[in-house]
């Protein structure tokens, strides 16, 4: 089966791609889809609010099987009022790029000592026609305790600027010079295929 997956960021695409084929899922990008450019208001409150928003939209647009996902950055002791949240590239008047990003989280290591914890908290939509609708935000979807350190990577992958300064708790190596790039992440790659090996048993039974 192929879906197409509501995102403009290559890189979220390239790992879709990567943690469905297994079950058989194609993954398409918009461009493949012939998606139109959509100004979506992602106003949701959670995650899941704003997968949904983003799912609908294109759905809507293409009237064919569409999946968005949308994550929360959540840092351990910071006040509430300052937690990343679903503003993880800022709530300015236009969100950062990725080097200022970049900049922004290692400079916020830095007022912490060097170092924060951190866990991304993610959700999905998976909008496969107008009666079937499948979502999920939950624990397997929400990747391990990691530390956001203040001192860049050299290597840079666009898209994912805080990768940049995800740092292994347990070993203390950077994710990028670990051996399997998206160790950070197996719990997230088993939660999303789980979730799509369910919907499509729903699907097709």
């Amino acid at each position: 089966m192929e879906i197409v997956f509501g995102t403009t960021n290559g890189a979220k695409i390239a790992y879709m791609r990567r943690t469905l084929a297994p079950i058989g899922i194609e993954v398409a990008s918009l461009t493949d889809a012939g998606a139109p450019d959509l100004d979506i208001d992602e106003n949701g409150g959670t995650p899941l609010e704003n997968a949904r928003i983003k799912a609908a939209a294109y759905y809507k647009a293409l009237k064919r099987p569409v999946f968005s996902c949308d994550s929360g950055l959540y840092i351990d002791g910071l006040d509430e009022a300052r937690q990343p949240g679903l503003n993880i590239r800022g709530a300015g008047s236009r969100p950062m790029d990725d080097s200022e990003t970049t900049a922004f989280y290692a400079a916020l290591a830095a007022e912490f000592g060097g170092r924060v914890v951190a866990r991304y908290r993610n959700a999905i939509c998976f909008i496969y026609d107008d009666a079937r609708i499948f979502e999920h935000q939950g624990g397997d979807l929400t990747s391990e305790a990691f530390y956001i350190t203040d001192k860049p990577h050299a290597k840079r992958v666009a898209g994912f600027p805080i990768d940049r300064l995800s740092v292994h708790i347990k070993s203390g190596l950077y994710y990028y010079d670990m051996d399997g790039y998206n160790e950070k992440y197996p719990d997230t790659e088993s939660g999303y295929a789980a979730f799509f090996f369910k919907a499509l048993a729903e699907i097709t039974r």
